[in-house]
């Protein structure tokens, strides 16, 4: 018998999960906390905190420091603004088949609820973190997957990871599996369906939908627990999501399916990226050598474009900018994400030098992978074709753990100085075994200010 999405959310403890799992959900914990600390100094954070701080009081449920912040709000108040931060940096783990991303709603939520709760005097250990990190994220990809086979319109992460961040939580405050399916239930029904391509072709600070999908399920969870009614979770019951609830406990899609960014921009620019540093570094090649750049990919990457993004919302969601950038500077790092990078005459005039076609093979091949070809026009007349690829970091080309590792410090030592963020590391890169005071160092460390707290 296939066994229910709540009663796994329920009784699902760190025993239960691989040793390959707990060493995926380590790396992403390392991963995202580095992206949270950059985060921290974005408008785009700023901003949310602001908002998050004249709306969302501690209220009865205890008081949840933010990411990189330290103050406390609700927990809901600090799952948003902890998702903004994260979200504000286009650098975090995904998901390929969902288009989206789990990580960015998930740390921030389940650590603003730990906060709440060891406020409130209950021992929280790494190992019970792990285990409502692992709920949180296969509840939330596989009812991604069941969104998109069966909704005609492409919703952010926002819309799946709420309905993940609910299960999870709800088991967090103690609820049963029938508490469990209704806070799924109201966290489908709230969760933000909202538009990703609206946000590819008019970019802006709505970003992936995590900023409304992190508290929507931590709201969801706490009603849940009052007796509020929602169930049933399409995304979770129900025939048409039935096939894709299969094996649930024991074939683990996050395992299957985590990738890690290696550049802070979307990933569907990332395999052009990878392709055109390679034909750079093969060849001798610098940007003055460069005449044009031709790159062939699937349909919804063309719609990236950004031959001259005037915000950093709008260099995340483009293709023809950040591949002008790395002819240019020969990477994509925390210098090229400044306003005066946006005004590099060398980058610019790469960038509207760069063709990008919408190539329905490609568009075919692009399911479970995002496949992108890259062609180098020279000044000289040479034309260099660079073989059809997927990004790196995908579970079959992983990034290694020493990428891992100096992404993470190249992201956060700025932010969180560097003996901060050797502690992050190192405590992240074993969470799962730490007790409760250790635990507890972890999350203080995670919500303490940064250099970008300030406004």
């Amino acid at each position: 018998m296939q066994r229910g999405f709540a009663d796994f959310a329920a009784d699902t403890t760190i025993r239960d999960l691989p040793a390959d799992l707990l060493t995926l959900l380590r790396r992403s914990f390392v991963d995202t906390m580095g992206v949270a600390a950059i985060g921290s100094t974005t408008d785009l954070s700023r901003i949310a905190r602001r908002g998050a701080l004249a709306l969302f009081g501690t209220g009865t449920a205890g008081g949840a420091r933010m990411l990189m912040d330290g103050r406390a709000l609700s927990p809901a108040g600090a799952a948003m603004a902890g998702a903004f931060t994260v979200d504000s940096i286009d650098a975090h783990d995904g998901t390929t088949p969902n288009k989206g991303h789990a990580g960015s709603a998930v740390f921030p939520a389940l650590l603003a609820v730990a906060d709440a709760l060891r406020a409130g005097g209950a021992n929280v250990t790494g190992a019970d973190f792990a285990a409502w990190l692992a709920v949180a994220y296969e509840v939330s990809y596989r009812a991604g997957q069941v969104q998109h086979a069966t909704c005609a319109d492409y919703h952010t992460s926002g819309a799946w990871t709420a309905v993940g961040v609910a299960a999870a939580v709800a088991r967090m405050l103690g609820c049963d599996a029938g508490q469990i399916r209704h806070a799924a239930g109201i966290g489908e029904y709230h969760g933000p369906r909202s538009q990703m391509m609206r946000c590819i072709d008019f970019p802006t600070m709505l970003r992936d939908g995590v900023g409304w999908g992190a508290p929507s399920g931590v709201t969801a969870a706490y009603l849940a627990r009052e007796g509020f009614t929602g169930a049933p979770a399409l995304t979770c019951e129900g025939p048409a999501a039935d096939p894709f609830w299969h094996g649930l406990g024991q074939d683990w899609l996050t395992l299957e399916h985590t990738h890690y960014k290696l550049y802070p921009c979307c990933r569907w620019a990332h395999a052009s990226l990878d392709g055109v540093q390679q034909l750079i570094r093969d060849n001798a090649l610098t940007h003055h050598d460069v005449q044009g750049v031709e790159i062939r990919t699937f349909h919804y990457a063309t719609r990236l474009a950004g031959h001259a993004p005037q915000t950093l919302d709008e260099f995340s969601y483009a293709i023809a900018f950040p591949v002008a950038a790395m002819i240019v500077r020969g990477t994509i790092g925390p210098q090229e994400l400044t306003p005066q990078t946006l005004q590099d005459p060398d980058i610019l005039r790469l960038s509207h030098a760069t063709v990008l076609i919408d190539d329905p093979e490609m568009t075919a091949r692009s399911v479970e992978k995002r496949w992108a070809q890259v062609a180098l026009i020279l000044k000289d007349g040479r034309r260099l074709d660079g073989p059809p690829r997927t990004p790196r970091g995908d579970v079959d080309d992983p990034a290694s753990d020493a990428e891992i590792s100096a992404k993470f410090h190249l992201l956060a030592d700025d932010a969180l100085g560097r003996a901060r963020a050797d502690e992050i590391e190192e405590l992240c890169a074993r969470f799962d075994t730490l007790d409760g005071d250790g635990f507890g160092r972890l999350i203080d460390l995670c919500t303490m200010p940064t250099t970008g707290t300030t406004g």
